[in-house]
């Protein structure tokens, strides 16, 4: 399995150069020649095995020039019931007659960036020893607030890496900010910008592309890498939970041989649901996929008009980790859709560079609205949303899940289909205490961030997450703000580099 760029689909690298490097040269992001499949008799099989087993049978197919063992060692080192706290990893939790929540926050840092970013660091350690020629891999990310504490996790301490993440100083919730500052490690460094997250994003893309940059860490004995989705390694582990869901689903009963089974997914950058997309082309049953978006409503209106406009106010809002007008992976899906027309893509991706728009051809808005539904819904509809669902079922929800759960039921209402549905959970809702409390009512005023955790329990008996309640009392060790246009020099500041 080769892999080429979005950008020059004449790029052909290996799987172990497209995690080290993260990002082609071209700007471009990697994507497999070829997708591999997964027949029904396959899936059958896997509903029988355990998670770490169902991700050596998806890794496998896309990594081909890792070892099978090496494989099972990546996947039974990030997979284990220590760090997820059973055998489950990502259980399936029955909302409702046919609909299932998918709870992808039972990792170490309570968010669903731990499905991906508890494998990476084994990946990249077995691809940096295939591809870096002993180089020191410095991991470089942007985050809208739960990527960067999971990336500063998983990557920290290990050997021949460091890692660096920016945030937007205003972007972010008080708990997942607090996460940053307070990490551990002697690897890691944390840096707050003063813009919003498509501003790090466009910042980091810059940096990683910029050969005057990559000419001075080389000089260092360093190579860039990410932790982003942009980088093919944090996105394939993703593939893997919706197979999951599938053959857990198949495991219990509610998913017959033949039918199949509508992913909602609340998503800002678009890796969660491309996951998805790549999985139902791989074979897995999927049918309608639905892209759940918050008042930051780009993808949703991209879906309904085949036009991409990121010419809009910026919302700061109670799902701050959706608080995105520039989705990196959707490149990937127009790759796909538009046939690999690699010209079409860099127009497209020039254009929203330089115009902040781009329209897709009409064969290209009919293939997307052939696959994807869109939807959105503001701060108060979530809010509603939270209260309904925990009133209703007794199941709480944060503020990113409670997008997916209104966006699927209005397209129920508007649409009639009943088909059995699983919507991701992408986070536990105590990272969001102040906005879920108020959602059910509980007063915050005058309260600290662990005030609002102690509430939230009150009101609910919700169980605290213990790496959460850790963080209470504990010193910050990062306070280092930049503007958008001096994050270079940031980079070198905190690698020690000197002129």
């Amino acid at each position: 399995m080769m892999y080429k760029s979005t950008r020059d689909a004449s790029v052909s690298v290996s799987s172990a150069q497209a995690i080290t490097t993260g990002i082609s040269p071209d700007g471009g992001l990697f994507v497999p020649a070829s997708l591999p499949s997964l027949t029904a008799e396959e899936l059958a099989v896997l509903a029988g095995k355990s998670y770490v087993e169902r991700a050596d049978a998806v890794l496998s197919r896309f990594l081909t020039d890792f070892s099978a063992e090496e494989i099972h060692a990546c996947t039974s080192s990030a997979y284990t019931s220590a760090r997820f706290g059973s055998e489950a990893i990502a259980p399936l939790h029955e909302l409702y007659e046919g609909v299932h929540i998918l709870e992808l926050w039972h990792g170490p840092t309570c968010a669903f960036k731990d499905m991906a970013l508890q494998i990476l660091p084994h990946l990249m350690r077995v691809s940096a020893g295939k591809t870096a020629d002993g180089k020191e891999i410095v991991i470089l990310v942007a985050t809208s607030g739960d990527t960067g504490k999971a990336a500063l996790e998983g990557f920290r301490d290990a050997e021949h890496t460091r890692i660096l993440v920016f945030y937007p100083e205003e972007g972010v919730s008080p708990m997942q900010k607090l996460q940053m500052i307070t990490q551990e490690g002697e690897n890691v460094a944390v840096c707050a910008i003063r813009g919003n997250f498509d501003d790090a994003q466009n910042g980091v893309k810059e940096i990683f592309t910029d050969p005057a940059v990559a000419a001075r860490l080389a000089r260092q004995g360093m190579l860039f890498s990410s932790a982003n989705s942009i980088n093919w390694g944090r996105l394939v582990p993703q593939v893997v939970y919706y197979v999951s869901a599938c053959c857990d689903l198949m495991k219990s009963g509610k998913l017959r041989p033949g039918e199949r089974f509508n992913v909602v997914v609340p998503t800002g950058n678009f890796g969660n649901i491309l996951a998805a997309y790549y999985a139902k082309r791989m074979g897995v049953p999927i049918g309608r996929l639905i892209c759940a978006s918050n008042r930051n409503r780009v993808l949703a209106e991209f879906m309904e008009t085949g036009v991409y406009d990121r010419r809009r106010e910026f919302y700061a809002t109670v799902s701050p980790s959706m608080d995105i007008l520039i989705s990196s992976n959707l490149e990937r899906l127009l790759f796909d859709l538009a046939g690999e027309d690699d010209q079409l893509v860099a127009e497209l991706m020039e254009q929203l560079k330089a115009g902040g728009v781009y329209t897709v051809p009409p064969a290209v808005k009919q293939a997307l609205q052939a696959e994807f539904s869109g939807g959105w819904c503001d701060d108060a509809q979530t809010a509603q949303t939270i209260r309904k669902t925990f009133d209703t079922y007794g199941y709480l929800c944060d503020t990113h899940t409670a997008v997916g759960v209104h966006v699927y039921e209005e397209y129920r209402a508007h649409t009639g289909d009943t088909t059995p549905t699983v919507i991701a959970s992408t986070a536990n809702p105590y990272k969001f205490s102040r906005s879920v409390t108020e959602a059910l009512g509980g007063g915050t005023d005058g309260s600290d961030e662990f005030g609002r955790v102690e509430e939230l329990h009150r009101l609910t008996g919700a169980p605290i997450p213990a790496p959460l309640a850790a963080l209470r009392g504990k010193a910050p060790r990062f306070r280092q703000i930049c503007e958008r246009e001096t994050m270079r020099e940031a980079v070198y500041q905190l690698l020690h580099i000197e002129g």
